[in-house]
């Protein structure tokens, strides 16, 4: 392989790369989520189905466990946002 071909491998690899690795805002009931909200939704379907009502049965050393536990005590929807322009709010100005 050439130079110029390996170049071009190289850079559409890097963009390939890019495109893959951008983030966004994900909250789960309004908590922030650092990955995929996996340890919300767990929190949450274990508090659903054990029947949990108390905030002191959220306590584990997972704070995303937790704060999807505390989720189904709030009477949470357990759903999963993403939001990548910011605060909803600032849009209704008229």
């Amino acid at each position: 392989m050439r130079l110029p071909e390996k170049a071009f491998y190289s850079i559409a690899l890097f963009v390939l790369m890019l495109g893959s690795t951008t983030t966004f805002a994900a909250t789960f009931d309004g908590y922030e989520c650092t990955d995929d909200c996996s340890g919300h939704q767990a929190g949450y379907e274990w508090a659903e189905e054990k029947g949990i009502y108390d905030e002191n049965s959220c306590s584990t050393p997972s704070s995303s466990f937790n704060e999807g536990c505390q989720s189904f005590i709030e009477g949470g929807a357990g759903v999963v946002s993403t939001d990548d322009d910011g605060d909803e709010e600032s849009d209704d100005d008229e």
